[in-house]
């Protein structure tokens, strides 16, 4: 087969790089998207811009509008990365390779940080160091650097670990006597704003959770008390969905207070309100960074599981990074980013070539399961659910600029109701999905709301809206629409599916552009 298309030639490509025709269908869609082959520029009626070029969120007769998804990652975008200065170089040698690192971390960890929490870089000069468990970064201010792919980390030996886990300590404590109530009986999901009983308890500044209890009605009303009956279901409980936000009050006039990041799900006086509290998590850490390496793991065959298993994992970590990492033969992923989680930037990483059965739990090349998170400029091969969220997931939440190939399952959330998810020029030869995913696993249900695709192209897809409390977007979609797994829910909200030239672009760079010229 050759194609040739203003100058552009395809020879015998979908032969030469061994896909069908469905994945070179998709390639060629990205190719010419990415091209500049578009098609007249139309906007969403969602978001308009307006004639000095800004946004315009339309709002539906809730007050809900689509989010500002532009806060998130690494101090909410408002400071760079830091190029760290070197205070550790370490070669290696292939004798007691962990132990050397581990050694410099913990020595580094008795340092103080400076003004800005940093301590300092180990660089790892190019190399093999081979890494039989794992090594721990439990301080603030610590950057692990490579020389590229030339720093090889190699997972050596027998049993399922993470090679580079990064963790804080202790877990999220509420203020006593701080709790307060949500006085709006309906506070629509995009808001910045809040209106409480009695605001005087707080200043700007303090850290809050903005508070969504679980709620019985909710989960009947969602038919999640009725999902299809089989050995080991759970059907929902209110007791477990209870979402906690974590936001922070930049103003406060009378009693309502102004917050830096936006709702992603609306508070329903119906479904039990809402309310807002002071915490503090004094054992999470911050200012840490992965960069430029390569991590691989050693397995005696394609559905090994008794290797590597994480490349790395970030918890109980804020305001962090891994940049340039790429990982290969990892059995669940090449990130893997806690609930506990927040304001983690990840980019220009590559997850390849993982070794497992392919089957559920296994191959989430890169999984959130934080709030406010980055992924950005990464690519997948042969994952499962690559770009993904788990339970629960507290947005806003953001994959900007990803791509799949020879994908195994579906991108998107995954389970158990995520909220707030931004999928902003996401690309794949396999599948995008948002529904009700019913009796999967021990009871997933519906995997999430007010989850975005923006701008995004796959082989197939299918959106669907839950029953209550929010809606699934898929503007600019460009796939083969299809109902989902299980027939009959409400579909999801769909706009200019496989139509070029959707403006802006990218939401995310766009709502980030206007952030920072406010």
């Amino acid at each position: 087969m050759e194609i040739e298309i203003n100058n552009y030639k395809f020879f015998k490509i979908a032969k030469a790089i061994n896909i069908g025709c469905k994945r070179f269908f998709v390639l060629l869609l990205m190719f010419f998207a990415n091209a500049g082959y578009a098609q007249q520029k139309w906007e969403s009626k969602f978001i308009k811009l307006k004639k000095d070029g800004r946004l315009q969120y339309v709002p539906d007769e809730q007050g809900n509008v689509i989010p500002d998804f532009s806060k998130v990652g690494y101090h909410q975008n408002a400071k760079q990365i830091p190029n760290v200065k070197v205070v550790v170089t370490i070669a290696a040698t292939g004798v007691d390779d962990q132990q050397k690192i581990q050694n410099a971390i913990d020595e580094l960890s008795k340092k103080p940080t400076d003004a800005n929490g940093i301590r300092g870089a180990i660089l790892l000069k190019k190399g093999e160091y081979k890494i039989p468990g794992s090594i721990n970064i439990s301080t603030s201010g610590i950057v692990l650097r490579g020389e590229g792919d030339d720093t090889k980390l190699i997972a050596t030996g027998r049993g399922k670990r993470t090679t580079i886990k990064v963790s804080g300590n202790g877990n999220l404590k509420e203020m006593p006597n701080t709790r307060v109530k949500i006085s709006a009986k309906y506070v629509p999901v995009g808001a910045k704003s809040l209106q409480l009983t009695n605001a005087s308890g707080f200043k700007v500044g303090d850290k809050i959770i903005v508070f969504r209890p679980g709620n019985a009605k909710w989960i009947h009303d969602l038919k999640m008390d009725q999902i299809a009956e089989k050995e080991g279901l759970v059907q929902w409980k209110a007791e477990s969905y209870d979402l906690d936000f974590e936001r922070v009050i930049t103003a406060i006039n009378g009693n309502t207070i102004f917050l830096d990041n936006p709702i992603v799900m609306a508070m329903e006086e119906q479904y039990g309100g809402g309310e807002v509290y002071k915490y503090n998590f004094d054992g999470r850490i911050a200012e840490v960074g992965v960069e430029n390496m390569l991590l691989e793991s050693e397995f005696e065959s394609d559905i090994d599981e008794e290797h590597g298993w994480d490349a790395i994992s970030f918890g109980k970590v804020e305001n962090s990074w891994i940049s340039g990492v790429t990982s290969r033969y990892f059995g669940y992923s090449c990130v893997n980013l806690s609930n506990a989680s927040k304001q983690i930037t990840v980019k220009d990483c590559k997850s390849l070539a993982p070794k497992s059965q392919i089957i559920g739990g296994r191959r989430y090349s890169f999984n959130n399961d934080g709030q406010l998170n980055l992924f950005m400029n990464c690519f997948a091969s042969e994952g499962r659910h690559d770009y993904v969220t788990g339970a629960k997931v507290r947005g806003p939440n953001v994959f900007y600029n990803c791509t799949s190939v020879n994908a195994k399952a579906d991108i998107g959330p995954h389970h158990r109701w995520a909220t707030g998810t931004l999928y902003d020029n996401i690309v794949t030869d396999g599948e995008i999905n948002i529904q009700d995913r019913g009796d999967w696993g021990t009871g997933h249900g519906w995997a999430g709301v007010n989850q975005v695709l923006w701008n995004c192209t796959a082989a197939k897809a299918a959106v669907q809206n839950p029953y209550v409390s929010g809606k699934n977007y898929a503007i600019g979609l460009k796939a083969q629409k299809y109902e989902g797994r299980l027939k009959g829910r409400p579909d999801g909200v769909w706009e200019g599916q496989n139509q070029s030239g959707l403006n802006p672009s990218s939401l995310y760079l766009k709502q980030v552009e206007e952030n920072k010229n406010r």
